[in-house]
């Protein structure tokens, strides 16, 4: 099924139920909660009960094509009959009032004195007396042609001469006035108008035909002539059997076979709106087209018994055709009186409806802000969002689902809470916009959700003892793991700004493969090194530990003293840094910055907490999690290493990959799960190939 042109209804609960929830552009209707969000008590009452939540809803009523006859509108409403009969109305009774003022002698000053007056009237010779069969033959004979137009000159010839017969001097100070008035340029040009139109308008048209058969007719006769005996019927019978006759007669059906075909109402040639009287009231007519394949893209709400465009959707028939506003209080729409009607009964009705729509509305009273052009900002999600089982997404139908790292491109923050957004790659197959939380309300809800699940957690003990003794020598890396992991989970995770990069030939992006111990990223890392030392390196590293017979100083490690490398430590310098049999080893910048400006891809292996300064480098890094299988088969690929870890051991990998997704995962660039190291490696190879061919999202701040 195509998706389907939404209408949104907002209005009270219903006692239709709801079909489940579906995702933006299914076929479904919805009725769900309309905060505009602002949570309140009752819906996080339904949120909690999983249902959607009391209060104001909301309803698709914009079916698919499928659904329903094509019904077009017709030509003329009821609605718009009702307006034109109580303007004629309302004219007629104008003008009657106006006849009868002039009929009342005792009401007019100029009558009185007239009949004062011994001059009974005035002759005027601008009108011509028609008597007798003279003037009955000339008027025969000027029916149906253009009208005698008074010229400029014989209308002040003709004011003057009135002007002259007037004994009043009131009415010849009158005359006066017209006088100059006809003498201004602007009323000359004006009289030049209306004497063309009036010479335009009564030009005799074109009849209109009588019939598209006249040459089966034209047979029909010649039939009946052929068997009479008389001579002018025969004359006449060849005289319509002729060439000339017959291909006269052709050409009069052609032509009247095209005057006769009724006026097609199907699609329009573009949007119109016009505007009326109704009720002392303006309303404005909206007609457009509303394509099987495009959405109306509209939500209302309801106001009592009025009906309101609350939200205009971008990619819809609404948005494109300019004309539907949000405020606008809609009437009708085909003809179907709206005001008064219910979500389910303008559901029903607007079901069967597509193609020419015709809207009669009530403009909004609130002013309009001009209109600007919004520039698409495009962002990368860290978070998941889902909006059925989100109680304050204003509508489910139009929600959008995305994942953690989806690219969103956002047409429109009109409404800072819920923008309108396309995920990357869906333009095409989702024509119409969908709606996400905004930033701000999204760090809002979601500190508010960290402040009650803290309210009903037990206080913590100060120490938390976690920690493993092992005989075993390790490093000890210098970061402070309990800082880094608050400052975790104190940042709110919503959106990231980002902008495409193509790196160029001479600046290869580093690659940092992330994962948990045993994964394999550092054996997929020495492959890579062993198959082409050309093209791939890696950092030299800096320690402290004294110097072994063989290494050279900037090949094998950077030997600088413990005083030194703390200095540098302090300064950020390190991407990452640990200690080793007392001994201080770290990877710096500098080291990743000079193997890339040699024209190498720099390949490292980094723990998570090390990202956050990588990615505040200069560095542009590409970010890769290799991830473990399933439990089995990780045993199964440690054991061709001749390793048997312990069933709790092979957990606690897998457990410590999921943690570093939920918590990390927001900032890699691509995943690979590690099921075969030939599969595994030949993914990686294609993902850092792809870099060279294809531009790559990445934060816009690093490009500024």
């Amino acid at each position: 099924m195509q998706n389907p042109s939404l209408l949104i209804l907002t209005s009270p609960p219903q006692p239709r139920p709801a079909p489940h929830p579906r995702r933006a552009g299914g076929p479904g209707a919805m009725t769900t909660s309309h905060m505009n969000g602002h949570p309140t008590e009752s819906e996080e009452r339904a949120a909690g009960g999983g249902g959607p939540a009391d209060g104001p809803r909301e309803m698709p009523v914009d079916c698919p094509g499928e659904l329903g006859a094509r019904t077009l509108p017709a030509r003329r409403s009821a609605q718009l009959e009702r307006i034109r009969q109580q303007q004629e109305d309302r004219r007629r009774r104008e003008e009657e009032g106006r006849t009868r003022q002039d009929l009342d002698l005792n009401s007019s000053m100029r009558l009185k004195k007239l009949a004062q007056n011994p001059k009974v009237g005035i002759d005027n010779p601008t009108f011509e007396s028609t008597e007798g069969v003279g003037g009955t033959l000339a008027q025969l004979q000027s029916f149906g042609a253009a009208p005698k137009l008074l010229e400029l000159e014989e209308l002040l010839m003709s004011l003057k001469q009135v002007q002259h017969c007037l004994g009043d001097p009131q009415s010849q100070e009158d005359v006066e006035l017209v006088l100059q008035l006809v003498q201004k340029p602007d009323f000359q040009k004006a009289f030049n108008i209306h004497n063309a139109v009036a010479l335009h308008m009564n030009r005799p048209s074109p009849p209109f035909p009588l019939t598209d058969h006249a040459q089966n007719l034209v047979h029909e006769v010649q039939a009946v002539l052929h068997n009479s005996s008389q001579k002018e019927g025969l004359e006449l019978s060849a005289l319509l059997k002729s060439p000339h006759m017959q291909a006269f007669m052709l050409a009069h059906d052609s032509v009247a076979e095209q005057e006769m075909q009724p006026e097609p109402l199907g699609p329009l040639d573009s949007p119109c709106e016009t505007l009326a009287q109704w009720g002392g009231e303006t309303v404005k007519i909206v007609r457009l087209e509303k394509a099987k394949d495009v959405p109306l893209g509209a939500t209302v709400r309801n106001d009592m018994d009025s009906v309101i465009i609350s939200r205009i959707v971008k990619g819809g028939a609404a948005e494109r055709s300019g004309l539907l506003h949000e405020g606008d209080e809609i009437l009708e729409i085909n003809g179907v009186e709206i005001r008064g009607k219910d979500v389910n009964e303008v559901f029903d009705i607007l079901a069967e409806m597509h193609g020419a729509l015709t809207f009669i509305l009530i403009p909004s009273t609130q002013a309009k802000p001009p209109p600007i052009k919004e520039t698409v900002v495009h962002v990368k999600a860290h978070f998941d969002y889902d909006p059925s089982d989100d109680p304050y997404v204003p509508c489910r139908e139009l929600g959008l689902c995305f994942q953690k790292g989806d690219i969103l491109h956002i047409i429109s923050q009109e409404d800072p809470n819920w923008w309108q957004a396309y995920r990357d790659g869906d333009e095409e197959n989702q024509p119409l916009a969908g709606l996400v939380p905004g930033k701000s309300f999204q760090q809002q809800r979601e500190a508010m959700k960290q402040t009650i699940e803290e309210d009903k957690e037990p206080e913590k003990s100060g120490k938390l003892w976690c920690a493993k003794k092992n005989k075993k020598k390790r490093k000890k890396l210098l970061y402070n793991a309990n800082k880094t992991d608050d400052y975790d989970n104190e940042e709110i995770l919503t959106y990231e700004e980002m902008a495409l990069y193509h790196q160029p030939a001479n600046r290869k992006r580093p690659i940092a493969l992330i994962g948990p111990p045993n994964c394999g990223q550092n054996e997929l890392r020495q492959r890579l090194l062993s198959s082409d030392p050309g093209r791939f390196g890696g950092a030299v590293p800096h320690t402290t530990r004294n110097r072994r017979d063989g290494e050279v100083n900037g090949r094998d490690y950077h030997f600088v003293s413990r005083q030194v490398f703390e200095t540098d430590a302090a300064a950020g310098k390190f991407i990452e840094s640990g200690e080793f049999e007392k001994n201080l080893y770290g990877t710096s910048t500098d080291s990743v910055r000079q193997l890339i400006n040699s024209g190498k891809i720099c390949l490292l292996c980094l723990h998570t907490q090390s990202l956050k300064v990588l990615r505040s480098s200069d560095l542009k890094p590409y970010i890769i999690f290799i991830a473990p299988p399933s439990q089995e088969r990780l045993r199964a690929l440690l054991a061709k290493d001749n390793k048997n870890p312990k069933p709790e051991e092979l957990r606690d990998i897998i457990e410590k990959a999921r943690e570093m997704e939920q918590n990390f995962g927001h900032l890699f660039d691509a995943a690979i799960v590690n099921t075969d190291q030939d599969k595994a490696y030949q993914e990686l190879l294609r993902l850092i190939n792809k870099l060279d061919t294809e531009p790559q999202w990445v934060p816009s701040s690093w490009l500024r």
